[in-house]
């Protein structure tokens, strides 16, 4: 077979918010595969094979036709190259970890030029997912070899280092479930959850309702007992030590054998437990005060039994997961550190990356190990005889689940462990032999409260049932009934979209809310000039999204910036139309004609909520027609009350507004509300009535009261305000 030639890549754009293909961000490639357009999959010898030898993830994809293995049908079939990157694509980010399961591809109308549309949870991985999979599908086609598990390892280290982290993720998929909008602010793992003065953050398991104060006591292990301790809940005996000789000393007081650990470190950094001689005692300081950022450690009764992780949100235990022991058997032949790999890492639970539930253990790296090791009289390199049983860990990874298992006495003293700290999410570390026993009865006792607790060991667990402990942050951050939403209106059009938006602020804002407007002229807080750049974009707009002073949002769209950006919010209250003009600014989109500009247009309504409402200009017939669209309700404006659209409208009850005798009207059904005159208004915002109808649309949507709607009206400027300084 002819080497076939490449495709080439016309444009690749990231989709940010709701847009044409979806209401999720998209990476959106245009894409010219020249040859290949008279070359379908089942034209190329072998390539299907190839492929899926590659790819066998790809039997999942049901495609268009809607069952198993609906994909491999399509290219046994025959099916073109800009579709077949579509599938490619998403699997290879599922392989690196970042599973998406929406993708799209349409033809523009030109000869082998194709758009090409997929989810992704990150514009940088998906970029580099993108030409991954164009390398290894045009390999596949051309029969040339590809480094797949190379590829796929570089993309999953972009995935762990880019994306957010697998708690944080959780949390974030809870809330979507709850239909609760969320942004990231950093790289890292600070999102805001919901908008504006509705909205909550979280950092990993730190919610804004963790106090520092409460953070500082559960990092001073010290403190965190002696508080405990006060308030009844069961410790063990300790102190601190700040040198091998008073660890000692401190040992030989409590009674062997003890524990030592740093007294400010986390995540069993440093630990060192069941000491039962001077010698390990003072080895387990050195590692301990290494750990910790003072040379302090804490010297403590060492208790019976396997340690717990208790997770406490709000005020109950929401999950339990156990740790175990971990051994290794000697074969005669393989070293300890070797025993290891072939006996523990081998287990696909255990991993570097925070996706897996257990980490590797690798003795020649843990100071931890090695001490128990020499206990035994071993080194990582010592090479035990055939059926030796070797200790490596007391406790391995806590990654059992045994929620289920928990004795209500117990999960009482964890929940009040975290509320004397002060923690409203909290990790509780537990020693005893039983989790469904009382404490009292077998000698157990709380070794540590933690902040921003991993959630990983709860989610995936390494065994028993799996727990969504997003859903209870989620439900321990929002009451049942909160969207964590303010009203957000949305103004779609090519004619005086700019000034509907600031007087729909100016409307809303006289009613005492704080209004944030995102238009073509600029930023606006109030009636506050914050830039006057364009901010039509959703980078612009979503710094109206993240300000906690905002009550409700005003954004100002258009076709263009709906093909470039997408919108800046998820949902809308109210969504305005004005009109479908500006075809021939779109032919760089590839947008021809009026059926495709609708389908740009009509995103605004797509994302109206169902409790909302879509204002329409009924003068238009292309912008009527979006009503039956519409998820909520419909008011439609028009200059004449006698457009038959009104009419209709009108006649079946609804509301619709419009003009009189030159005096705005409100009407529902019979019942009527006058309001302005047009020529009580300033003559800057008068000179474009339509306008001002759409506004006032959308401020009644929004419940602003008829006499608050005319002082607004008669003071709104429509001249553009220049940045303040």
């Amino acid at each position: 077979m002819t080497k076939k030639n490449d495709i080439k890549f016309l444009r690749i754009n990231y989709l940010a918010g709701p847009n044409i293909w979806t209401y999720r961000p998209v990476i959106e490639a245009w894409l010219d595969i020249g040859e290949l357009e008279d070359y379908p999959s089942n034209l190329l010898p072998g390539f299907t094979t190839r492929l899926t030898t590659w790819l066998p993830g790809l039997i999942e994809h049901h495609c268009g036709v809607g069952y198993h293995g609906g994909f491999i049908e399509r290219l046994n079939e025959g099916t073109w190259a800009g579709h077949i990157l579509e599938h490619v694509v998403l699997e290879v980010q599922s392989l690196a970890g970042m599973k998406t399961g929406f993708g799209k591809t349409r033809s523009t109308g030109e000869h082998g030029v194709y758009k090409m549309a997929f989810r992704t949870r990150d514009n940088v991985v998906g970029r580099a997912a993108l030409d991954v999979s164009h390398r290894l599908m045009m390999a596949a086609i051309n029969d040339e070899p590809f480094d797949l598990p190379a590829a796929i390892a570089r993309l999953t280290d972009m995935v762990d280092r880019l994306c957010l982290g697998p708690s944080t993720a959780h949390i974030v998929d809870a809330a979507t479930d709850r239909r609760i909008p969320s942004i990231r602010l950093t790289d890292g793992n600070l999102v805001q959850l919901g908008y504006g003065a509705a909205q909550r953050r979280i950092w990993t398991a730190e919610t804004d309702r963790t106090s520092a104060i409460a953070e500082g006591i559960a990092s001073d292990k010290d403190m965190t007992k002696n508080l405990l301790a006060s308030c009844g809940v069961p410790v063990p005996e300790g102190a601190i030590a700040r040198s091998a000789d008073a660890a000692w000393e401190e040992a030989a007081d409590i009674g062997l054998p003890v524990v030592v650990k740093p007294i400010d470190a986390n995540h069993g950094r440093g630990v060192s437990l069941n000491l039962n001689t001077e010698a390990e005692v003072r080895a387990a300081y050195v590692i301990a005060s290494e750990e910790g950022e003072s040379r302090s450690v804490l010297v403590e009764r060492f208790i019976t039994g396997s340690e717990h992780r208790l997770l406490v949100v709000g005020r109950k235990v929401v999950a339990v997961a156990r740790g175990e022991s971990l051994w290794v058997t000697g074969d005669g032949r393989q070293n300890v550190a070797e025993l290891c790999d072939s006996q523990i890492n081998i287990d696909p639970r255990r991993g570097e990356s925070e996706e897996f539930p257990l980490s590797p253990v690798e003795p020649r790296k843990s100071e931890e190990n090695q001490l128990q090791l020499k206990r035994q009289g071993l080194t990582p390199d010592t090479v035990p005889p055939a059926g030796q049983k070797v200790l490596i860990q007391m406790n391995g990874n806590v990654a059992d689940d045994v929620t289920d298992q928990l004795h209500p006495e117990v999960a009482h003293a964890a929940a009040l462990a975290a509320r004397i700290v002060g923690l409203d999410i909290a990790g509780i570390d537990l020693v005893c032999e039983d989790i469904s026993r009382p404490l009292a009865e077998q000698r157990g006792a709380i070794i540590e409260v933690n902040a921003s607790p991993g959630l990983l060991a709860h989610t995936k667990p390494a065994s028993g049932t799996a727990r969504n402990v997003g859903k209870d942050i989620i439900e321990h951050l929002f009451a049942p009934d909160d969207t964590a939403r303010i009203p957000v209106v949305g103004v779609t059009g090519s004619l005086g979209c700019s000034l509907i938006t600031r007087l729909i602020g100016c409307l809303v804002n006289i009613t005492g809310k704080e209004v944030g407007v995102a238009n073509g002229e600029g930023l606006y807080l109030n009636a506050r000039v914050i830039s006057n750049r364009d901010s039509t974009g959703v980078e612009a707009g979503q710094r109206i999204l993240i300000n906690r002073n905002v009550q409700t949002a005003v954004f100002e769209s258009n076709a263009r910036s709906i093909l470039q950006d997408g919108l800046p919010y998820d949902r809308c209250t109210v969504g305005v139309v004005t009109d479908m003009a500006g075809l021939a600014d779109l032919a760089e989109f590839h947008i021809h004609d009026d059926d495709a500009l609708r389908n740009v247009i009509r995103t605004q309504v797509d994302v109206i909520l169902p409790d909302g409402v879509a204002v329409l200009n009924a003068a238009n017939e292309q912008v009527a027609a979006l009503a039956e669209l519409c998820d909520g309700g419909v008011i439609f404006y028009a200059f004449d009350e006698h457009h038959a659209v009104l009419a209709a409208h009108r006649a079946a009850g609804e509301r619709i507004v419009f003009v009189r005798d030159g005096r705005i009207m409100l009407a529902e059904g019979d019942a009527e509300t006058r309001l302005n005159t047009l020529d009580t208004m300033k003559p800057s915002t008068v000179k474009y009535p339509e306008n001002v109808l759409a506004a006032v649309a959308a401020a009644w949507a929004l419940g602003v009261p008829s006499d608050l709607l005319c002082g607004g009206l008669r003071a709104f400027d429509a001249t553009p305000k220049q940045t303040t300084h």
